[in-house]
């Protein structure tokens, strides 16, 4: 099964920009709504839940986001 043109597409774009993709002033929020939820969705994933299914069932459920601090 080829992969979806959407797919092809982002792959592209991330390849041709690498360089600032790869930069400190690109963050992970970016990259997620830039690629990793377009990419998701283009592969059939529900994540924003339009279907509406209870949270056993739902194909991605968000969570807070995690901060490690480093103690000397």
């Amino acid at each position: 099964m080829p992969a979806p043109q959407e797919v092809l597409d982002l792959a592209a774009r991330f390849t041709e920009n690498l360089a600032a993709y790869a930069s400190g002033a690109y963050n992970e929020a970016q990259l997620r709504r830039e690629f990793i939820d377009p990419l998701f969705r283009a592969l059939g994933w529900d994540l924003d839940n339009i279907a509406g299914h209870a949270k056993a069932y739902k194909d991605v459920i968000h969570e807070d986001a995690i901060r490690i601090v480093e103690r000397d």
